[in-house]
């Protein structure tokens, strides 16, 4: 990523992406910053009432806010429906991302059989292998290794040292961020006799168009079928999505989770940082997972479940464990005093 030092006016800038403007809008814009570190040529915003305290000493240009916030300064500000989105967009249009030039490094070792445009572009060290397809205008990074076969469409932006294995398949807009590895074999095994038999991994993945996958992500390829990533997915670093999962359109997963084989999660959901999800289940739409919970039911339902225990001082955590040691008994002798309680009622009437 590069960062630009071109000025815009506040002005230009509601031109450019609506929203009301109130004060100066002449006022000279060149980065965005969060209100405790901004500068007078920053642009701000405030999306989260907890913030509120920084609006009032922040040393930003201008700030962004939402129509129920609009009154609680005097600086010059962009009043909209959603503050941070507003700020996702002017930060993409402030901060592009620089593309390197087009053409292959001469250290690239590349198969004959391989189809690049001549758009693309190929870093140093890269191994791109037979029949490999790379789209119009898309970057490989220094380092990347591209099996054989694998296909990559138009405008993708592969960070260096990604691999990704034979036959795979990748759509138009993919970001792969650094080290991350697509194809891999899933965990396959059958026990023979004490010990372990290898299961072929013979299936594909199949990633859909405007998705991005963070560092050190890994994606099976399915045992058979094909491990499906639809379109406009976002992972985070460090997830690990296991052989023949399917994760819906516009589903966002933070990092550290871990996906068993063979489940389907839908679309538009949302899951939280370090979320354990088991195999052979089914996900529904617009479905919230807190961090950390484990899953090991199919979810019908949207709706946001959470299963992690909250967090205490550790010597209350100890003398709360200790009772949960004995729960099963206690629920037994709930149940026998209810029962006794039922028998003494009948026996009064």
């Amino acid at each position: 990523m590069s960062h630009t030092e071109t000025s815009h006016s506040l002005g230009s800038i509601v031109e450019r992406f609506g929203g009301e403007l109130i004060g100066d809008r002449n006022i000279s814009i060149t980065q965005v910053a969060p209100l405790d570190l901004a500068q007078p040529w920053h642009l701000s915003f405030l999306s989260q009432p907890k913030y509120r305290s920084q609006l009032e000493t922040t040393k930003a240009g201008a700030v962004i806010l939402g129509r129920e916030s609009r009154d609680l300064t005097a600086l010059p500000r962009i009043v909209c429906n959603d503050p941070y989105v507003y700020f996702a967009r002017v930060s993409a249009f402030l901060n592009p991302v620089a593309l390197p030039p087009p053409g292959a490094h001469p250290s690239a070792v590349i198969a004959t059989s391989a189809q690049i445009p001549a758009s693309a572009t190929i870093g140093a060290h890269v191994f791109i292998g037979e029949q490999v397809v790379i789209g119009e205008r898309t970057v490989v990074g220094s380092g990347c290794c591209l099996g054989e076969g694998v296909a990559i469409g138009e405008a993708c932006f592969l960070h260096p040292r990604v691999v990704i294995y034979p036959r795979c398949v990748i759509g138009d807009k993919v970001t792969l961020q650094s080290g991350v590895v697509i194809g891999s074999d899933g965990f396959g095994i059958a026990m023979d006799g004490g010990h372990w038999l290898k299961i072929p991994q013979i299936g594909r993945v199949i990633i859909g168009n405007d998705v991005e996958i963070g560092a050190n992500t890994t994606v099976d390829r399915g045992a058979m079928g094909d491990t499906v990533i639809e379109d406009g997915v976002k992972l985070d670093n460090l997830i690990q999505v296991g052989h023949n999962v399917r994760i819906g359109a516009h589903t966002a997963i933070a990092g550290c989770v871990g996906i068993a084989g063979s489940t389907k999660i839908g679309r538009y959901c949302r899951i939280g940082g370090a979320a354990m999800i088991s195999g052979h289940l089914q996900i529904a739409d617009n479905v919230t997972i807190s961090g950390a919970t484990g899953v090991g039911k199919t979810i019908t339902k949207a709706g946001t479940y959470t299963s992690a225990y909250p967090f205490e001082p550790h010597n209350v955590w100890l003398k709360n464990a200790v009772q949960l040691r004995h729960l099963h008994e206690l629920a037994q002798k709930v149940r026998n005093l209810e029962q006794q309680s039922k028998k003494s009622k009948r026996k009064t009437k």
